[in-house]
């Protein structure tokens, strides 16, 4: 019995699509993204007489990259599980509770439908 083996295509629902596509030189990585200025904007926000070293922000941006690779890698594999090809709000939600703690999890899918909602609303 010959076995199928596809190395660099996905298969999602009859349709063969690459999993690697060429990068142009200007786009960003994921991991290259910079939230030192929303990191602020907040703090003063809460805190107006406080700041940041950049040594800080460096460790917060990093945090903030790693734990939304995370929450994409499982919504992925949601997804996948599934045998879906498309990442539905509730694959990054079920994400989001089986990465953080569940108090954490209740306030971040709370406050990210809720951004979603005034996202559409305007």
């Amino acid at each position: 019995m010959a076995r199928r083996t596809i190395h660099k295509y996905s298969y999602c629902r009859g349709h063969l699509s690459p999993i690697s596509r060429k990068k142009s030189s200007s786009s960003t990585s994921l991991s290259h993204r910079n939230y030192s200025l929303y990191v602020n904007r907040v703090l003063k926000e809460v805190v107006p007489q406080r700041g940041m070293s950049s040594r800080t922000l460096d460790f917060m941006n990093t945090l903030i990259n790693d734990i939304f690779d995370r929450i994409a890698k499982e919504a992925h594999h949601l997804m996948h599980f599934r045998k879906r090809c498309t990442l539905t709000p509730e694959d990054i939600q079920k994400a989001v509770y089986m990465l953080l703690p569940e108090s954490l999890a209740k306030y971040a899918v709370t406050f990210g439908s809720e951004a979603v909602h005034r996202f559409v609303r305007s």
